[in-house]
């Protein structure tokens, strides 16, 4: 049993969900987002709350019984609020700034990497070593701070690259003489 697809997702005030087939729309006060369910559960609505049900004890429906349902809560929040990921950038000259639909990141590579930000996203550098990526769905977001973090990935030794906001990196020690 799902401890998680149990669990009712509420839909808080000023947000209104539509169920059309396998396919529920999400509107709130920041737009609207949809998502298609398999045909393993049943997304049913009751008032002010969504509820997804499993079809069968199979594994598969067992699976897309709590994903479904976090995909569903997902989308409310999103319509509610953004979703937000925070990057830091570590290394002696490195550094980042928005410029347009651009984001500039200099990574001690020979050129500066140009990496165009994607629609429904807003990328803002509060800081050259900041980068805080937002938007309202959860999974084009963390998508979109991965890919900033592939151009320089954090390495072990001296820990210079792009991180998550309090990521930890293990230190691994240097050779020595």
């Amino acid at each position: 049993m799902s401890r998680i697809g149990k669990k009712p997702v509420d839909m808080p005030s000023g947000v209104s969900a539509s169920l059309s087939g396998q396919t529920i729309e999400v509107k709130g006060p920041k737009g609207a987002q949809t998502f298609t369910a398999t045909d393993d559960v049943t997304i049913s609505i009751d008032g002010q709350s969504v509820t997804v049900t499993p079809r069968g004890k199979s594994k598969r429906a067992l699976q897309q019984w709590g994903m479904s349902r976090t995909m569903v809560a997902n989308l409310v929040h999103g319509v509610q609020q953004t979703f937000k990921r925070e990057l830091e950038i570590v290394g002696v000259g490195y550094r980042a700034a928005v410029q347009g639909q651009t984001l500039k990141l200099n990574l001690g590579y020979s050129h500066d990497v140009d990496f165009d930000i994607p629609a429904g996203i807003t990328i803002t550098c509060p800081k050259p070593t900041e980068i805080v990526v937002e938007g309202h769905d959860k999974q084009v977001v963390g998508e979109t701070a991965a890919k900033i973090r592939d151009w320089r990935r954090p390495e072990p030794y001296k820990g210079k690259g792009i991180r998550y906001k309090g990521e930890y990196i293990f230190q691994k020690e240097g050779k020595k003489k």
